[in-house]
């Protein structure tokens, strides 16, 4: 099914930065701070090219989140970030909301067992885990201790913490769907780290210039530009895998509940990662901080905030946004404005007829729909990227905490 009451797109605006560099902005709610620090990047010597931002764009660690930037023969691991890989997966299921129980009470704690969250692991790998790591071994030159071999397999099916999620949802048709959030976990935070030292010291030995250090960068012909490339792809794979082990867990869940459950259709997208592609002739490294491919017909998943609706896309080829599109709706406050500004009862009117971890409303607050930018603002951004295909709504709403 097909939405097409999108607004016409007003199309990107170019704000110059300086030094040759320029940054492509299809956000109507950005920050000063945030475009700043998006100019620093276009300013980069690695950079080769226009950086874009996406309309739920925001200032990051490094890199602005919710920016595209493209890179020749050179790569800037902070601008990966350290969840390489992270992304989204949604399913639609064959069942409607006229086959969910009058509480759903029992699939959200149904969820919480079946899916270690914050800091929990497996305590023994899941049967899944251990065929996956047999078939894709971790090849580093990254010094891993005891404990982080140890939570490989253990953290491999585990949702993690912050903004990470599962939901059980309704798009406008009353499908039933399952939209879950995560990414490498610890591993993929242990080897982004590592990398993003070794590309600072190499900045600092060879006196590269740079505004930012989280700016540092490896070229082509530099020894720890093939390491991370390596274990950068090792990650993103683990990433894919870890959503698809989590919503397989999920499914039989709601089996358990609703009895049986059929997929129509399942999309797994990253929107931490890199890849290489070919842009205006170019071969380049295309690494999207908070932003999804969106080429022609590529299918997309792009979450509001726990309180807001979600979307499944599908990719216009933009040109001009490297074919990419928002994450998601993008943090108007970081977590210790949020919990400054908002106050419990305002969350939990936010969180009206969705069944959720209420009990934990205070510490999940950083996470109120408040703190996150209007996710229908976003979608009219970015109309001339992407088609929306269905609206979704949140029923269930379990979080990333322990």
């Amino acid at each position: 099914m097909h939405i097409d009451d999108t607004p016409v797109p007003a199309g990107p605006t170019t704000h110059p930065a300086g030094d040759g560099g320029s940054v492509r902005s299809w956000a109507s709610q950005l920050e000063p701070n945030t475009l700043e620090q998006a100019k620093r990047s276009a300013r980069s010597p690695a950079v080769s090219g226009p950086i874009a931002l996406m309309p739920d764009a925001h200032w990051g660690m490094g890199a602005t989140v919710g920016s595209v930037i493209p890179t020749e023969s050179a790569i800037i691991p902070a601008a990966v970030g350290v969840d390489i890989g992270c992304g989204m997966i949604a399913v639609e299921t064959d069942r409607t909301a006229e086959d969910l129980p009058d509480s759903l009470g029992p699939v959200l704690r149904g969820i919480g067992r079946a899916i270690p969250a914050g800091f929990d692991r497996h305590q023994h790998p899941t049967a899944a885990a251990t065929t996956w790591l047999k078939h894709h071994p971790l090849d580093t030159d990254v010094e891993l201790t005891t404990k982080n071999h140890r939570s490989i397999p253990q953290q491999l099916g585990s949702l993690g913490g912050g903004n990470h999620f599962v939901e059980v949802c309704l798009d406008e048709r009353g499908h039933v769907w399952v939209v879950l959030h995560s990414g490498s976990r610890g591993i993929g935070n242990v080897l982004a780290k590592a990398h993003i030292g070794a590309a600072r010291n190499l900045c600092r030995d060879t006196e590269r210039a740079l505004e930012d250090r989280d700016l540092a960068y490896f070229l082509a012909d530099d020894p720890g530009f093939g390491a991370y490339i390596r274990d950068m792809l090792w990650a993103q794979d683990y990433a894919l895998a870890n959503r698809e082990q989590m919503m397989n867990a999920v499914l039989r869940v709601l089996r358990d509940v609703l009895g049986t459950v059929g997929e129509r259709q399942r999309i797994n997208c990253h929107h931490n990662y890199t890849e290489r592609e070919v842009h205006d002739g170019r071969e380049l490294w295309i690494t999207r901080k908070g932003a999804i491919r969106a080429r022609a017909g590529d299918r997309g998943v792009i979450p509001g905030s726990m309180g807001t609706a979600s979307y499944i896309v599908s990719g216009l080829g933009h040109p001009g946004s490297y074919t990419s599109a928002s994450h998601g709706a993008g943090r108007r406050f970081g977590r210790k404005e949020a919990k400054r500004r908002f106050d419990v009862a305002e969350f939990e009117s936010a969180m009206a007829g969705r069944t959720w971890q209420r009990s934990k409303a205070t510490e999940l607050l950083d996470e109120s729909p408040m703190a996150y930018k209007d996710i229908d603002a976003v979608m009219a951004d970015q109309a001339d990227l992407v088609r929306i295909d269905h609206r979704l709504e949140a029923i269930v709403n379990y979080k990333g905490t322990s």
